[in-house]
């Protein structure tokens, strides 16, 4: 579905589900270069059981218009405004990546606006490496190359997947190559100049969940799990043997994570 933002179109998927006032909603947020189908499958599984699902395209990402917002405070505000204009009083967040940098600043700022959170592959803060930030300011499709290659695990890399059809290499190559020229140099810069500290985490209240992956390269385990320990009320789920690309390598565990928390 369409909607506007600061009068700029913008999509999110409701998982081909409809929207009732009357249920619980949950809003996906993608990580950098990505766009809402990272989330095709559990936002499919959501609004099957019911719930208003809501997997937004952030600016100039996938189908969504306006301008790429370099600052992870920036994308927080704009999130917040897109709750606005969808008119959702509350909902459960589920951040993957850079989403989960603007899932935390979002639950620090607007905490009034949220159920619950869940953070996939996550760490405060997310240095970038300087040649993929170098790559992605040259536009070049080395940055692709590297960012989907550190984001599997070593067996994920020989493809196979436990849910038939889903081939994990490709997918992330296909949704990076997609983007728009500079956004995902945009987005990275995002993630990289994100000083907050982890006393950002401890102001968060809700009840949260955090999936860390044993071999995730872009967001250590070590990081990730600080992220967890920092949170008053969070629980982890250690996924093995996994990569960054959590919701393709292990989708069903992830689904079976989340339903714990929304």
């Amino acid at each position: 579905m369409y909607f506007e933002v600061r009068g700029e179109k913008t999509y999110c998927s409701n998982g081909t589900g409809s929207i009732d006032p009357n249920r619980q909603s949950v809003v996906f947020v993608h990580g950098a270069g990505l766009d809402h189908s990272t989330f095709v499958l559990a936002s499919r599984n959501f609004a099957r059981q019911k719930f208003n699902v809501y997997a937004i395209d952030l600016p100039v990402h996938g189908r969504s218009d306006g301008v790429a917002l370099d600052s992870i405070n920036e994308l927080a505000k704009w999130l917040r405004d897109a709750l606005e204009a969808l008119e959702i009083k509350q909902t459960s967040l589920i951040g993957y990546s850079m989403g989960s940098l603007i899932c935390l600043q979002f639950a620090a700022d607007y905490p009034e606006y949220l159920r619950s959170m869940a953070l996939v592959g996550t760490s405060i803060p997310m240095p970038v490496s300087d040649p993929l930030l170098n790559a992605a300011k040259d536009n070049s499709h080395e940055a692709f190359d590297m960012a989907n290659t550190w984001s599997h695990s070593k067996i994920a890399q020989l493809g196979g997947n436990e849910n038939p059809g889903i081939s994990m290499m490709m997918s992330g190559q296909r949704l990076l190559e997609a983007s728009r020229e500079d956004v995902f140099f945009a987005d990275l810069k995002a993630c990289n100049e994100f000083t907050n500290s982890l006393e950002l985490a401890e102001q968060i209240t809700i009840k949260t969940l955090v999936f860390v992956g044993d071999q995730d390269q872009m967001t250590t385990p070590v990081k990730a799990l600080k992220v967890a320990e920092s949170i008053p009320n969070c629980e982890v789920i250690y996924l093995s043997p996994a990569g960054h690309a959590m919701f393709s390598e292990h989708p069903n565990a992830v689904l079976d994570g989340l339903i714990k928390i929304i």
